[in-house]
């Protein structure tokens, strides 16, 4: 398991914090019938599948700017710690979760259940509950890589950019005595 940095913790927070809000404002509509989340379904699948496609787009931008990410870090005349390549691999790694949920999801979602005449009314409802669900997880998830994406360019920022030598994950003579 790989051990978050307070920096990767404090955003997965944020996420979790944007992940409630967008649900609560769902769970404040209260309970509605078959039939009234057969016509929210309906309205609100466009907005969820555009969802969707940010997601999977901004996604596939991340995990590619990554790659321009280690190279900068690795190019830098500081040598950094371990640390910093554990952070960039978690945000690639719920950047890649959120990047096939969100795919898997944009398909579920274009299956046309509110045509069907088999489905009974009252699945609706759960149907309708669930996409809000998913999509406030997916917002959340979505969040919280940009928070640990902000985390990390403002670490290069000031290694790289400002040349600071005494930042945490800047590798010092003493780290190396250490082990």
């Amino acid at each position: 398991m790989i051990k978050l940095s307070k920096y990767n913790q404090r955003s997965l927070y944020g996420g979790l914090i944007a992940a409630i809000i967008t649900g609560t404002g769902v769970f404040l509509l209260g309970n509605i019938s078959g039939y009234e989340a057969k016509k929210l379904i309906t309205s609100s699948l466009p907005g969820i599948n555009m969802l969707c496609n940010t997601i999977v787009l901004a996604s596939a931008t991340i995990l590619a700017l990554l790659l321009t990410l280690l190279g900068i870090s690795s190019g830098s005349k500081s040598k950094l710690k371990k640390e910093h390549y554990v952070q960039v691999m978690a945000i690639a790694k719920l950047d890649t979760i959120l990047f096939v949920v969100a795919i898997i999801l944009f398909q579920v979602f274009n299956i046309p259940i509110t045509e069907s005449e088999e489905l009974k009314t009252n699945w609706y409802s759960n149907i309708y509950w669930a996409t809000l669900f998913l999509s406030s997880l997916l917002s959340g998830g979505m969040v919280s890589v940009i928070l640990m994406l902000y985390n990390t360019v403002i670490n290069m920022i000031k290694i790289v950019g400002l040349g600071e030598k005494d930042h945490p994950l800047v590798f010092q003579e003493e780290d190396e005595n250490k082990e």
